[in-house]
């Protein structure tokens, strides 16, 4: 799967931004537009996350995939501060805000995933996005426990960032919306998200690629220390995540998001609260860290790997 991910189109774009961040060439894609995209990518998972709820109902398996989500994001913080801070040398709150990091997740890293295995024929289930959407927010709670004495904002600024950010808000609503309008509700506009979503997830990735790697390129902040931390935490994250979901009787492909969303870090939501409670964080680190290091690795072997370890525990 790692040779048929390296080929994929997709990620041949993801790539190519990495390739001409890199060779500092002038190809950029306008900021207006990045957002477009997002905005789309997040209404279409959500639209069809929500449907495929509403053809499956609320099941066990939803209720315990979103608890065991809601329980790593909650916990992963936690030893991924200490390896910051002991072994990546960061200071405080520094290893805090990067911690919150990694408990949250990434919305592209979920659908590249969803999009690897649905041509590998592993298809995860629906629901997950909701796990998905719950696992945003816990992380958040954890790293600023970890830095509470460092802490700029009030707890009203903290909360509504973390439940009114505006992925949480368009992931949620868009479930909401394709659980109410249902399989007919949505198939008049079915087409709209379903027949461009590969290719605009393919410029997405063009796009992410680019800053990837010219935060790469920039940074001075990023030790050899911290580079290790950035790929070993993934891989431990997902092994953890890909066996939580083997063990509370959850699908191959199931398990195996649930691993990826595990390993994931976000690089949306938290940063924009991290700015907010944690100011004086540097965000050279952590969005190095999480879109220049952890965030390529995922893309281009962690998936795969994690999908092979789900069907090996199977």
């Amino acid at each position: 799967m790692i040779l048929e991910t390296l080929t994929s189109p997709i990620i041949l774009f993801f790539v190519l931004g990495m390739f001409a961040g890199f060779a500092r060439s002038d190809l950029s894609i306008p900021e207006a537009m990045a957002k477009a995209m997002a905005i789309y990518l997040m209404v279409a998972i959500g639209l069809k996350g929500g449907v495929a709820i509403a053809e499956a109902g609320i099941t066990t398996e939803l209720l315990l995939a979103g608890a065991a989500g809601i329980g790593l994001s909650f916990l992963v913080p936690y030893p991924a501060y200490f390896l910051l801070s002991r072994f990546g040398g960061l200071k405080r709150v520094d290893a805090a805000a990067t911690a919150a990091h990694y408990g949250s997740v990434s919305l592209v890293t979920y659908i590249t995933a969803i999009e690897m295995f649905d041509a590998a024929g592993m298809p995860a289930a629906g629901f997950m996005v909701a796990v998905l959407a719950l696992m945003e927010g816990p992380a958040i709670i954890s790293g600023l426990s970890l830095a509470a004495k460092d802490s700029d904002s009030t707890k009203g600024e903290l909360l509504h960032e973390v439940l009114l950010n505006s992925s949480v808000v368009l992931l949620i609503g868009s479930m909401l919306i394709g659980y109410i309008a249902g399989p007919e509700g949505f198939a008049p506009i079915a087409p709209t998200f379903a027949v461009g979503y590969k290719g605009i997830l393919a410029l997405f990735l063009l796009d992410m690629g680019l800053i990837a790697s010219r935060r790469l390129r920039e940074t001075r902040a990023i030790t050899w220390r911290l580079a290790t931390l950035g790929i070993a935490m993934p891989v431990v994250n997902g092994v953890i995540g890909v066996t939580l979901g083997t063990l509370l009787g959850l699908d191959v492909g199931t398990a195996a998001v649930l691993g990826v969303l595990a390993a994931s870090a976000s690089y949306i939501a938290v940063p924009a609260a991290m700015r907010l409670a944690l100011p004086q964080a540097d965000p050279g680190i952590y969005l190095s860290m999480s879109l220049g290091i952890t965030f390529p690795f995922n893309v281009v072997v962690n998936i795969a790997f994690l999908s092979w370890l789900a069907g090996v525990l199977a």
